[in-house]
């Protein structure tokens, strides 16, 4: 989601009731504030492809007041870096996938800009960014999305080898791109939808998306969740787009939390990454697990909780998860935030290892 430009001042006039302290750490946590339609051009947009320099600084302990903890929930800390660039285009990052060695990514920005590169590891642990480009999505005419009014808001992300889908939320559309014609510099193609994806609220609709590969239940079917698109009983809709059973469904919604992303575990079964924020609470972060094999055209799905975060964890606006197995063997969820290109959050790079 995208930010109002008067948040930061917001957030200066509420300063004096917080100790500096706490509201740097909520400051730097806050996810977008609801904006109304903007029509200038994409401050941040990225115009033509290019490398950047990327910076990374590693987060040792996710809990820093107590550095001896690794374990939370059913996730056990791996590492962690803060990620930072002298290009005006990087940050805002809102979706992230990598290879299935954890090693190649592609991640997209909410401002219609592609992000490719290799996460660097030592023993284990990440430790930097290597040969980061990154590039402007192109529409079906090979000009930028950003060109055309409101089709910025790049907000979810899925893949299917070549072919790499896209969800735009301030349109409510999805586009295709086929990576098989030049990668990052395919040009897109409005994907159809179910008319219910256009009638999603603006700047809540679709926030996460998954392809599910050969071999398990709905293969084939784009699986598609809005943030905050509520049916009558306040339950998150959710699609499923192509595959052997269309249709919709629905997300059980518990203590306001909203979808941030989504991805699909080697084991079959889905996690959804999910946030909410308040000025009393601060930001919440939240991992469930979602069996795959519940979900069906008209069916109302849940899961447990496996992660939860606040303020008191290295934690900011997270809005994008992918999973991958390491040569061990082991389950490692890779977690990414939106740092809304605000001075005063993080764009923040995290794993764990899945460990139940």
């Amino acid at each position: 989601m995208s930010t109002l430009p008067s948040r930061r001042s917001f957030i200066g006039h509420a300063a004096a009731g917080f100790s500096t302290l706490a509201l740097s750490r909520l400051a730097q946590a806050q996810p977008a504030a609801e904006p109304s339609l903007r029509f200038a051009p994409i401050e941040h947009a990225v115009t033509e492809a290019a490398s950047i320099e990327v910076n990374a600084r590693q987060i040792p302990n996710f809990e820093p007041r107590d550095r001896s903890r690794t374990r939370f929930g059913s996730l056990q800390y791996r590492s962690g870096l803060v990620l930072t660039s002298p290009s005006r285009g990087f940050g805002g990052l809102s979706g992230l996938r990598l290879d299935t060695r954890g090693e190649r990514f592609l991640a997209i920005s909410d401002q219609g800009a592609w992000f490719t590169g290799s996460i660097r590891y030592a023993g284990g642990k990440m430790v930097g960014l290597d040969d980061v480009e990154a590039a402007p999505m192109l529409n079906a005419e090979g000009r930028p999305i950003t060109e055309k009014r409101l089709w910025y808001d790049t907000e979810s992300l899925a893949r299917d080898g070549n072919l790499v889908y896209v969800g735009l939320e301030r349109v409510n559309q999805i586009m295709r791109f086929d990576f098989s014609k030049g990668g990052t510099r395919a040009r897109g193609e409005v994907l159809p939808t179910p008319p219910a994806v256009r009638k999603l609220p603006t700047n809540k609709g679709l926030e996460g998306m998954v392809v599910v590969p050969k071999g398990q239940p709905l293969a084939g079917t784009l699986i598609a969740f809005s943030e905050r698109g509520l049916d009558a009983d306040g339950n998150l809709v959710a699609f499923l787009i192509g595959g052997p059973t269309p249709g919709e469904f629905r997300v059980r919604r518990t203590d306001k939390f909203d979808i941030s992303d989504a991805a699909l575990l080697p084991s079959g079964e889905l996690v959804i990454l999910e946030r909410k924020f308040s000025w009393f609470t601060g930001i919440n972060i939240r991992i469930r697990a979602i069996p795959l094999k519940s979900i069906a055209p008209n069916a109302l799905v849940d899961g447990p909780a496996l992660f939860n975060a606040d303020l008191g964890h290295e934690v900011d606006n997270m809005e994008g998860i992918d999973a991958h197995v390491t040569a061990e063997g082991e389950t490692v969820l890779t977690l990414v935030s939106d740092d809304n290109f605000s001075m005063l959050q993080r764009t923040l790079l995290l794993q764990f290892t899945l460990v139940e």
